[in-house]
C-alpha cells in the first residue's frame, strides 16, 4: 500500500469519528408528550328536589304512609253512638291519623244551609272562633272535629288542639282543614260542611256524609294564627305532608343501604369461607405429595 493510500484511509477514518461524534453530541429534540388533562372529580346525582316543583301532594302518597297503625290512644273510638268502638288513633313521625268515617258538624255561625232548619244538632257556636272573636262558618271553612280529651286519648299531649292543620283524604282527593270544632268523648269521624262539599261527600247536614273510608291526618305543632285563613291552611298543610313523605323517602333509603351492606358483609363471609376451604385443599394436596415421596 503506498504511503499516500495509508494517509487517505487514516484520514477518512477521523473524519468518519468525527462525523459520528458530532451526531452523538448534536443535541436531539424528543417529541412532547401529549397533553393531558387532569382527572374530573366524581360528582354525586343531582338530588331529587321534591319542593314546590313536584307538586301537590297525592292522595295516594299519603294513604301509602298511613297503611299500618301505631296506635297512640288508649283505646278505640264509636263512628256513632251504638256502635262498637273500633277507631284507634295512630301514631306517626309529626302527625296522628285515624280512619273513620264523616259526619257533618254545621257548629257555628248560622247560614243558609247550616242553621236549625237544616240540622237538628245545630249549635251557634263551635269550639274555637276566629283570630277577630266572631264564629267560624262551616259552610265555607273547611275544618274537623276533635273527639273531647278523655282517658282514650287527649290530642293535647300530641300537639294538636285547635287551629292544627289537617289532610282529609276521600277517594282519591286532599282536603286541607283545620281543628276547629270538639265532640263528644267516645266518638271520632265528623268534618264541617265546606270539607264534605269539597271531597265530594254529600253534606247536607242532616243526611249527609259517608259511613267509610276518611282518612284524617293531623300535624303536631301546626296551629296557624289566624284559624280563618284557609290558603295559610292550605300552605301549611302542603309543606308539612311534603316533610312528612320526604322522611319516609330517607328512612327508606336508609334501610335499603342497610341492607346492602348486609347483603355485601354476607358476600365477604361467603368468599372468606371459600378461600379457607382452597386453603385447606391445598394443605391436603401438599401433605399428600409428601407422602407419596415418603413412599
Amino acid at each position: 500500500m503506498s504511503p499516500r493510500r495509508g494517509f487517505l484511509i487514516v484520514r477518512a477514518k477521523s473524519l468518519t469519528l468525527v462525523a459520528a461524534s458530532s451526531v452523538l453530541l448534536a443535541p436531539t429534540t424528543l417529541p412532547a408528550p401529549a397533553p393531558t388533562e387532569p382527572p374530573r372529580p366524581r360528582q354525586a346525582p343531582a338530588p331529587v328536589t321534591r319542593g314546590a316543583d313536584a307538586g301537590p301532594v297525592r292522595a295516594a302518597d299519603l294513604l301509602a304512609m298511613v297503611r299500618h297503625c301505631r296506635p297512640v290512644s288508649r283505646g278505640r273510638y264509636r263512628l256513632d253512638a251504638g256502635t262498637p268502638a273500633t277507631v284507634p288513633v295512630c301514631g306517626l313521625r309529626g302527625a296522628v291519623f285515624w280512619k273513620a268515617d264523616m259526619d257533618i258538624d254545621c257548629d257555628g255561625r248560622p247560614t243558609a244551609r247550616c242553621n236549625h232548619r237544616t240540622d237538628p244538632h245545630f249549635s251557634p257556636g263551635a269550639a274555637y272562633t276566629q283570630s277577630n272573636g266572631h264564629r267560624l262558618n262551616a259552610e265555607r271553612l273547611p275544618y274537623i272535629v276533635l273527639p273531647a280529651a278523655s282517658r282514650i286519648w287527649d290530642h293535647r299531649a300530641h300537639g294538636v288542639g285547635g287551629g292544627s292543620v289537617a289532610a282529609v283524604v276521600y277517594r282519591g282527593r286532599v282536603q286541607y282543614a283545620v281543628v276547629g270544632d270538639i265532640g263528644p268523648r267516645g266518638i271520632i269521624g265528623e268534618a264541617s260542611y265546606a270539607t264534605a262539599r269539597r271531597l265530594g261527600i254529600p253534606a247536607d247536614p242532616s243526611t249527609g256524609g259517608v259511613g267509610s273510608g276518611v282518612t284524617y291526618i293531623v300535624f303536631k305543632h301546626s296551629r296557624i294564627d289566624a284559624i280563618e285563613d284557609h290558603a295559610a291552611a292550605v300552605a301549611t298543610g302542603e309543606r308539612l305532608a311534603r316533610r312528612l313523605l320526604d322522611g319516609r323517602t330517607a328512612q327508606e333509603s336508609g334501610e335499603t343501604a342497610r341492607e346492602s351492606g348486609e347483603t355485601a358483609r354476607e358476600s365477604e363471609g361467603t368468599a372468606q369461607g371459600s378461600g379457607a376451604a382452597a386453603r385447606e385443599s391445598d394443605g391436603t394436596a401438599q401433605g399428600s405429595g409428601e407422602t407419596a415421596r415418603e413412599r
